[in-house]
């Protein structure tokens, strides 16, 4: 039977999935409620997909997924099997629409199986969670609401649509946003629930705006503080802000396969009172900053895998920011919170009562800010590009609108994260030491080893036990190491027949100060020298 492709729109474009019968051949796809030639109706399978087939379109998300779109109904993918997908809604269809019929699992699995061929069919689409970009460069935030509204965010500003011009999905692990509005003073209503001094305060805004930008890395928040700091409660109203969930705060998965599941329902997230981060935890943690992928095995299958991409927005608590290991220390904002007087602390029900009153104001006053960084984002060019490059080029375009000083406060920061970071290592700690002492130090990983003080006498249980692994150890504290000004060369080789390789580990010569601190001049739009302004531009 020859097909037409369906005219109904998906993610602003035709959708190439749903097959509807050609009008110009005799034949017709029997309606789900008919029967054949002897009187009976056609099986129970025939039925789900013929009705699945007059309600929704099927589309094959870049991930390997199958999805179901409503016709009529909210630009949202419903997954065709699993809680809230489309197996539940067409059980309960397919017994309204046959009073004393239920459909049997078989029935149901068949129907299923035919479905997902149907969206194999199709090229694949992007599906988005919580935020999306729309082909225009619009960024879309799904409210998470039963009718589909997002906000949709552009240089000009913003606006609620009655239906997402991207195509989203839904987890379990999202909660609705409220709608947001505009009064003036959304900014003033965040800070007043928050122990923070301005500048920090402005670190963080900047953060949440740019934790609504999908295509970029965002560095971990941070929220360090001793018992007291309201830290954990801070970073849950945080995430609440950008990724509403039942459960903002989370404790450390336990392996790789568990976080993934995590990140695969939550665009952001928030693990809770961390003490320590295992190396592989580290690793998977610097990954969701710039984008990871995870290969798996495909559902129901043994010969297929899917693989899932993320980048996600991610919040932490903890007393020591020493817990930090060297990659992940580089990519992280540090806020220092301050710890609650007596006088000023408040039950958290009445800090619940309180944000839930102005988070509408809040969200308005945010989406404001991103509006003004859209504006003037593609012409913010940097002297120099720090590590988290994508986000500082966010701070200096918030600076540029806001007349702030974030960019500057966060490269600070940075540095003392660092510090803080290796003093928190007692492999790196030895390192210094060596150096200092020697000046400049160069051998094998193994005479490293073996020049290393070990404090105390005994090595601690990270310590590296070959030298393989103090050779990789290393290289991966190379970037911490050279912020606190010791170099780390290992391109030279010995000159005996064995050419084992060779670390040269030397304290950097102090650089000259510039004549003056950086200032706002390196955030002006391209073509603009600082001199040419006294004040920063208005605000669109």
């Amino acid at each position: 039977m020859t097909t037409t492709r369906s005219e109904r729109p998906v993610n602003g474009h035709p959708h190439p999935g749903m097959n509807r019968p050609d009008p110009t051949k005799p034949a017709a796809r029997r309606p789900a409620h008919s029967t054949d030639d002897s009187g009976k109706p056609p099986p129970a399978a025939a039925r789900i997909v013929a009705m699945a087939r007059e309600e929704y379109t099927f589309v094959m998300s870049s991930d390997g997924r199958p999805y179901a779109v409503a016709l009529d109904g909210p630009n949202l993918a419903l997954p065709l099997r699993g809680r809230a997908g489309l197996r539940q809604r067409l059980a309960r269809r397919f017994a309204d629409a046959y009073p004393g019929e239920v459909a049997s699992q078989s029935a149901l699995a068949d129907a299923m199986t035919v479905l997902e061929g149907i969206a194999e069919d199709t090229d694949p689409v992007a599906v988005h969670l919580r935020v999306g970009r729309a082909p225009a460069g619009a960024i879309v935030v799904d409210l998470g609401t039963a009718d589909g509204r997002a906000v949709v965010i552009t240089g000009t500003g913003w606006n609620v649509a009655d239906r997402a011009p991207v195509l989203f999905r839904r987890s379990g692990a999202m909660a609705p946003m409220p709608t947001p509005v505009l009064d003036g003073d959304g900014l003033a209503k965040l800070h007043a629930l928050l122990n923070m001094d301005e500048p920090t305060f402005h670190q963080l805004v900047a953060w949440l705006v740019s934790a609504w930008i999908p295509d970029i890395p965002h560095p971990a928040l941070v929220c360090k503080g001793e018992q007291g700091t309201g830290k954990s409660k801070a970073a849950q109203m945080f995430i609440n802000l950008i990724d509403p969930s039942p459960a903002a705060k989370r404790s450390s998965p336990r392996d790789e396969k568990a976080w993934s599941r995590q990140a695969f329902s939550s665009w952001a997230l928030c693990l809770d009172n961390v003490s320590t981060i295992p190396p592989w935890l580290s690793d998977t943690l610097c990954k969701a900053v710039t984008g990871d992928g995870v290969v798996d095995r495909a559902l129901y299958t043994d010969d297929d895998v899917v693989v899932l991409t993320f980048r996600r927005v991610l919040a932490l608590t903890t007393i020591d920011a020493g817990a930090l290991a060297g990659d992940l220390a580089e990519r992280v904002l540090l806020l220092d919170l301050q710890l609650i007087d007596s006088e000023r602390r408040r039950s958290e029900e009445e800090l619940d009562a309180t944000f839930a009153a102005v988070r509408p104001a809040v969200l308005g006053a945010l989406f404001d800010v991103l509006a003004c960084v859209l504006a003037v984002l593609p012409s913010v060019r940097l002297e120099s590009m720090p590590r988290m490059a994508d986000f500082a080029r966010v701070l200096a375009a918030v600076d540029q609108t806001q007349g702030w000083n974030t960019l500057g406060d966060y490269l600070a920061t940075s540095a003392n994260v660092a510090t803080d970071a290796l003093e928190g290592d007692p492999f790196a700690l030895a390192i210094g030491h060596l150096v200092d002492q020697a000046g400049t130090w160069q051998g094998t990983a193994a005479q490293l080893l073996e020049a290393l003080p070990v404090p105390g006498g005994i090595r601690p249980p990270n310590w590296p036990k070959d030298a393989t692994r103090a050779g990789g150890r290393v290289k991966r504290l190379a970037p911490l190491l050279r912020s606190t000004g010791i170099t780390v060369d290992d391109t030279q080789r010995s000159r005996d027949r064995h050419r084992h390789k060779l670390l040269t580990l030397a304290r950097a010569a102090p650089e000259e100060e510039p004549a003056s601190a950086p200032d706002q001049g390196s955030l002006w739009p391209e073509g603009e020298p600082p001199g040419e302004r006294d004040t920063p531009p208005d605000q669109p």
